[in-house]
């Protein structure tokens, strides 16, 4: 289904049940990480892959994305998505390391990241899952470190370029060292994923 395809009703639903699987991803990192973590209200967008990755920076610029394919009764994509910044000041928040320690992702940080993109899939998820009364099962994630085009390509190659991207751009705030990050969560359902979607709600 295409963007200008979605209806006002459609597209205001869909940034209802993903503030609430926010929510929960904010509850999910608080508990992973034993810190109290904030998040803003997040900003809810329904956009074009390629619109996203441009709100990273050029094509050039480095990004991390941990991609997860989405089995069950929800089929496509999700991607947690940061700049190469924002990802190291992550990795600094989850291995509790001081500001300006991580420069570059180790097996270490890179294990610290897949697994906290998983938590936190699982968590945006579980919430539209027990909304809407389906079942959705996450595959293994895998971490892309690549240039925004590169990942951009690669995330697109899995059939989600031209189709609904649902972005929730979100800030934590770490308070035990005050640590503020930015990241992208996006779901990239597919064609009938997104119609089941619209069904479990009651909207056409």
């Amino acid at each position: 289904m295409e963007l200008n395809a979605l209806s006002t009703i459609q597209i205001d639903a869909l940034k209802e049940v993903s503030n609430i699987g926010a929510g929960h991803a904010a509850t999910a990192l608080s508990d992973m990480t034993g810190q109290k973590v904030l998040i803003n209200i997040p900003v809810i967008t329904i956009d074009e892959l390629s619109a996203i990755f441009g709100k990273t920076g050029g094509p050039d610029q480095r990004v991390v994305g941990v991609l997860i394919d989405l089995v069950g009764d929800i089929r496509g994509r999700t991607l947690m998505l940061f700049a190469e910044a924002e990802a190291y000041k992550f990795c600094e928040s989850l291995l509790r390391r001081g500001p300006g320690t991580v420069t570059a992702l180790s097996d270490i940080e890179r294990s610290a990241l897949n697994e906290t993109s998983n938590i936190l899939t699982c968590a945006y998820m579980n919430a539209l899952g027990d909304l809407l009364g389906v079942m959705v099962v996450p595959s293994t994630p895998r971490l892309l470190f690549d240039t925004s085009a590169a990942v951009l390509q690669a995330v697109s190659a899995g059939g989600s370029g031209g189709g609904v991207v649902v972005s929730i751009k979100n800030e934590f705030t770490f308070i035990d060292n005050s640590i503020k990050l930015m990241g992208y969560f996006l779901l990239l359902p597919d064609h009938a994923s997104l119609q089941a979607m619209f069904r479990a709600m009651h909207i056409d």
